[in-house]
């Protein structure tokens, strides 16, 4: 039993953390750098902000920002902001992808990964819904044309909350 605790132990030193991002919870800071001007999700306080995490190589990814450009177009007004994070290596791979399937809402670059890491990001796409208080409502992994209605219905919900 001991070796047992000592073994997790272990795995959540190597890991970082045995616990991953729940509604509920402050959301971690991002800052990174933008097309233009640097992203910081703490300027966009008051906002609905759908913090999506890509990289070029994933084909869900594609499907993803279509959708992602219609809640932006969509709700937009109401206080939503889409921010798609790349976390490709090379920008370059972003910039390919980025002619292919066009985003008409904001673009980060993290290619050190360091804001995965701080969303407790496993896997591409990924996305971490934030109230207009910083609180993380929704954390969702992955992107399947089924769930498109629960997504915006988190959205939807969400944006009530702007007062």
């Amino acid at each position: 039993m001991k070796f047992r605790s000592l073994l997790l132990a272990a795995l959540v030193a190597f890991t970082g953390s045995a616990m991953a991002l729940e509604a509920g919870q402050a959301a971690p800071a991002l800052d990174v750098a933008g097309a233009k001007d640097p992203v910081s999700l703490s300027a966009l306080k008051g906002k609905v902000v759908y913090v999506d995490f890509w990289a070029s190589w994933c084909a869900p990814c594609k499907q993803s920002f279509p959708w992602m450009n219609e809640m932006q177009a969509k709700y937009g007004n109401r206080g939503l902001q889409i921010v798609a994070v790349n976390v490709d290596a090379k920008r370059e791979d972003a910039d390919r992808f980025l002619a292919e399937v066009p985003a008409n809402f904001v673009i980060g670059y993290d290619a050190k990964g360091d804001s995965p890491k701080r969303f407790q990001i496993k896997g591409m796409p990924s996305s971490v819904l934030v109230g207009p208080d910083g609180q993380v409502i929704k954390v969702h992994a992955g992107f399947r044309p089924d769930e498109r209605k629960a997504q915006e219905d988190a959205i939807v919900a969400a944006l009530a909350q702007i007062k």
